[in-house]
């Protein structure tokens, strides 16, 4: 019986994929023709939650079509990495920091430059492995995530400066958008914003309607 259920509950992951799938490519084909069919491969790698957050939310899906057409451009360019001087390979580490950095960021952690920093501590070929596999990179950062859980609890009041510091540059980002919507209550908005997850956060910058859905939240909340 469970064999059965095993393989029904597969069958339906396979057909909730294809659909996923099918979604993706039409909304990606009428920009990227020639590699619509690669580019949603790639995408379909990831997890389903953030693939349905691609389908509802075109920014997400825009970000993340651009990183997997510069993977792409990666992998088609000759390798040509071998060490010529110390500043070659300084700049590749730097791109590839900024490669990984885009993938994690993908999985909105909140913890996204952490992680890709603890990621970045492997040999190189290690990190290109990562680039090139999104599923072993997917058990990289839940790994990651998991030991910066543990590490919490033990965290230094340095960290603590270091987050405050992120978190006040976020407050100013947010508080220029949000007096553009209500110069009135600017601060007011801002401050209840700011008591949002810092992933949350970064997405109400990147994107406009949710920013004016929460500002209009955030109004209700204090007219009451």
């Amino acid at each position: 019986m469970t064999s059965v259920h095993g393989e029904k509950s597969n069958m339906a992951e396979k057909e909730d994929l294809e659909t996923l799938g099918e979604k993706l490519y039409s909304l990606i084909y009428p920009k990227h023709k020639d590699t619509a069919g690669k580019l949603t491969g790639m995408l379909l790698e990831l997890p389903c939650p953030v693939l349905s957050r691609m389908l509802q939310d075109e920014a997400t899906l825009t970000k993340a079509v651009e990183k997997a057409l510069r993977a792409l451009q990666l992998d088609q360019e000759p390798s040509n990495l071998t060490c010529k001087d110390e500043d070659d390979v300084s700049a590749s580490s730097d791109s590839l920091g900024e490669q990984l950095f885009e993938l994690v960021d993908v999985y909105n952690t909140g913890h996204s430059q952490k992680i890709t920093g603890m990621l970045l501590e492997q040999h190189k070929e290690a990190v290109l492995n990562l680039l090139s596999d999104p599923k072993l990179l997917e058990e990289h950062v839940n790994s990651a995530l998991k030991t910066l859980k543990e590490q919490n609890v033990e965290e230094t009041d340095i960290s603590d400066l270091s987050d405050t510091d992120d978190t006040e540059k976020l407050g100013e980002k947010l508080f220029s958008l949000v007096e553009e919507l209500d110069p009135l209550h600017a601060n007011d908005i801002t401050g209840m914003l700011l008591e949002m997850d810092p992933a949350a956060l970064q997405q109400l910058l990147s994107d406009n309607t949710m920013l004016k859905v929460a500002v209009q939240k955030a109004q209700a909340a204090l007219d009451t």
